[in-house]
Parts: structure tokens; sequence; C-alpha cells
């Protein structure tokens, strides 16, 4: 960052950005601010691409990435002000005045341990304050202001609830976003790819194909030889949508809003539910009750594993042997959840998906760990099951769950790219 400066604000000596945003980010999570690691990231890759001058500059790069609710800003204020002493608004330090940066673990006890107000209040309440900005624009040239120059209003465009909470990942939300988040998945409409069907329909054009059958028949049922040709076209049907949702201890975060769309597929698109940790649990019964948290709790039942350890390969096995070659998945679009941590062999896992491949249409899989920037799928489940994948997609908001139902549909794809019958 730029050296001292003859400016209006603080200026700040030379700091790498990716060591002040990591360290900052401890600082914010250690005081109960929910700010995940991937923020971290962001904070500086902004820093680096407009490196600020200021404390002024520098808190409000700092607030736009790391702060995504109203009710998050007497934290992050606070703490921000314990680790700059103070001097985080413009016009309070002085001209040739460096602000001291300390560590977290110098950040006083209250910001450590205060809890947001959201935690604090009943739900259903508004908060009891309304936080003020601190101030980003002082009127004059230098420290002591022009007293004649008009006064400009900064204002901070802030995304709205609603879409502030489609846009968080799943594993930041409050147990209330939750409820709405699942609310919403369970609305969702997914549709497969349609399909030839070996059933035909009666046409009236002659471009379809000539149905001998109906045509002879309608000959001998007249007693005479009929100069009418029936024409039948082949009917078209939306594929299965088979969906297998990973529910071990690693997906926990995810899970419970993966169930909801899962239970909102077999509603509307008549979906087979399975979801596996140690060993596959087919819940598609369960799932077809009305009551989104009837049908959470009687999954988590009929799972006793829910919440266990990872088998991807043998839960893939125990699903191709007892139901994927008895036509469940059979010309199917199968939907793995799942981040790839498994606990076997990675060339069980390849075997398995191989076997899969064989018999369905399309196989999506949804890693909700792929939204993180620096994300690669090197983990050995992982690695081993994407070859044999047509679509690869986050899944992990519920603005990305509509990168999934493209990826159901088929979108932009030809329907003789996918395998299987």
């Amino acid at each position: 960052m730029a050296g001292p400066t003859h400016t209006t604000a603080a200026a700040l000596p030379a700091v790498e950005a990716a060591t002040f945003s990591a360290a900052f980010v401890t600082a914010l999570r250690r005081a109960g601010l929910s700010c995940s690691p991937d923020r971290a990231v962001r904070l500086a890759d902004a820093l680096r691409l407009v490196p600020p001058s200021d404390v002024g500059q520098l808190y409000w790069a700092s607030r736009v990435v790391l702060v995504s609710a109203r009710e998050q800003l007497p934290v992050f204020d606070a703490v921000f002000a314990a680790v700059f002493r103070g001097a985080f608004s413009p016009s309070a330090a002085p001209r040739n005045a460096a602000p001291r940066t300390v560590s977290p673990a110098e950040a006083p006890e209250e910001a450590r341990t205060r809890t947001s107000p959201a935690e604090d209040r009943a739900p259903g309440h508004p908060p009891a304050h309304r936080p003020t900005a601190p101030a980003i624009a002082s009127a004059g040239p230098d420290s002591t202001g022009d007293r004649n120059a008009p006064e400009r209003e900064a204002v901070l465009a802030m995304a709205s609830a609603e879409e502030r909470l489609h846009s968080m990942s799943f594993a930041q939300l409050t147990e209330a976003e939750v409820l709405e988040i699942r609310r919403l998945a369970a609305r969702l409409l997914l549709a497969t790819p349609a399909r030839l069907s070996r059933r035909t329909r009666k046409s009236a054009h002659s471009s379809a194909r000539l149905d001998v059958r109906a045509t002879v028949r309608a000959a001998r049922r007249s007693g005479t030889d009929t100069t009418r040709l029936l024409y039948a076209r082949r009917r078209q049907q939306r594929r299965k949508l088979v969906m297998l949702c990973d529910v071990s201890g690693s997906m926990e975060p995810y899970a419970r809003i993966f169930v909801s769309l899962l239970q909102g597929a077999v509603a509307t698109a008549g979906a087979e539910a399975f979801v596996f940790s140690t060993r596959l649990t087919r819940l598609t019964r369960q799932l077809a009750l009305r009551d989104p948290d009837e049908a959470l709790a009687s999954a988590a039942v009929a799972a006793p594993d829910w919440a266990g350890g990872t088998r991807i390969a043998d839960c893939i096995r125990h699903f191709v042997d007892e139901h994927g070659r008895r036509g469940l998945a059979r010309g199917a679009v199968v939907v793995i959840f799942s981040d790839g941590w498994a606990q076997e062999d990675p060339g069980q896992v390849a075997a398995q998906m191989a076997r899969l491949r064989r018999l369905a249409h399309r196989i999506v899989w949804v890693n909700p760990r792929k939204a993180a920037p620096e994300y690669r799928p090197l983990t050995g489940g992982m690695a081993a099951a994407l070859p044999y994948c047509d679509a690869f997609v986050s899944g992990h908001s519920y603005t990305a769950l509509a990168e999934v139902a493209a990826a159901i549909r088929g979108d932009g794809q030809s329907s003789l790219k996918g395998r299987g019958t």
C-alpha cells in the first residue's frame, strides 16, 4: 500500500494484503461475527486490485466485502476501532500519523466475546438502534477543512435482505434463514430432458411415420380396401430423475437444504430420492410427506447413519445392484450431492461410477466446496468420480441452485451427448 501522504485521512503504512485480511477476519470471528475464510480471500483480492491509501478507504473496502447484514455493523465497527485504535474516521487522525495495527489477540475482550445483536434480541423484533456509519469524506483539502465547501453525504448501497439471503452460502445461514431457504428450495421446479417413448400417438401429418398396423386394422373393420393412410408419431416423455444426497458429517451444513430440494423433486417431478453416509437409504416414501419438518424428521429416523462417515463407492455399488440395474437408473438423470470426501480407495469409486455411467443418461455432481475460489477437485473420491460426470456445479447457495436445475435439464448440450439408453 502507499506510504503516508498529505491527505485528509490518516495514511496507511505498507501492509501485505493477505496478511491483513487473514488477521482481520480472525479478529471478527473471535468477536462472534460469522465470516467464512473465503471472505478473507475476497478482501485480499480487493485490496490488491484497489490499494487503499488511508484508513477510511480501508474501512469501506473491508465493510463492503465482510459485512452482509445491518445487524453485523456494531461488531464490525468495534473490531475495526480496536484494531486501528479508533482511527477509522479520516478527520480524526493527524495528517502524518500512521495508525498502529494490532494483532487480533490484542483486541479488547468485549470485542472478542460480544455476540451479534441478532442473537440478543427476540425473534421477529427489529434492532433497537441503527448504527451510524463513520465519515468517509472531508470538506476541504486538508485536515482543517473548508467551511464554505458544500457538504457531501456518503451513501453505502446495500443489497436487500432477500437478495443477500439468496447469494449467501448455506454454511453461513442462521437457523431462521435455513428454514426460509428450505421452503424456497422445496418449491423449485426441476425438469429432466425429454426422450422419445416406444409408445406412439396418432398424427394427421403425412410427415410422420406411416402406421401400418393401424391402417390395416381400419381396412379390416370397413371390410374393404381403404385409401386412407394412418400416421403416428412417437410420444415424448420426461426422463426419470434420481437424486442421491450425501448426509455425512462434512456435508452437514448443506444436507438439510439439499434434502428439502429432494422433497420438492419427489413431489413435483416424481423423483426417486436416496441419502447415503456409510450406507444407502431410500427416502422417496418419507419425503412424499407434505409437511417439510415432518418429512425431514422421518428421513433422519430412516437414515440412522446421518452425519456419519462417507463410503461413496459402497453406496453407489448398492444403488446400482439393488435399484439401478432393475430400471431405476436406466436412461435417467442421476444427481449426486456430495463433497467427494470418501474413506475408500479412489479406484473403487471410479469403478462404481463407471458402472453407473453405463446405465444413466446423464450424471450431475453437486459439490458445495466448488464455490471456494481456491478449490481444486483433488480429493480422492472427487477426482476419481469427475471423469464420469456430465456436469459439475456447486449448488452452495439458493442462487447457485439455478445451475443445478440447468444441469439437470441439460441446457446447451445435445441430447445425443448423454450416454446410456
